[in-house]
């Protein structure tokens, strides 16, 4: 399972611990592939690359670099290509 992915939707990445946005890698309206990395979020002293749970268009970014994360807090939206 990629990380970043909750048990939600496939097209929603959400945090699963705290952390801080330190790189976003995509524009809403970017054609995607599952497996690309999305976001880096720094959890932990560590960088996590989150990644997109499926084909498709990146639809919405809901955070901006610099911002300190609560675990659930939905980061971006994939939608499936029509």
């Amino acid at each position: 399972k990629p990380s970043g992915l909750t048990s939600g939707l496939a097209g929603e990445l959400c945090t699963q611990m705290q952390g801080k946005v330190v790189k976003i890698l995509g524009q809403v309206g970017q054609e995607v592939k599952k497996g690309q990395t999305l976001l880096i979020l720094e959890a932990m002293k560590m960088e996590n690359e989150i990644k997109s749970g499926m084909d498709g268009v990146l639809k919405a970014i809901h955070v901006k670099v610099g911002d300190a994360l609560e675990s659930g807090v939905l980061m971006m939206e994939v939608e499936a290509k029509k």
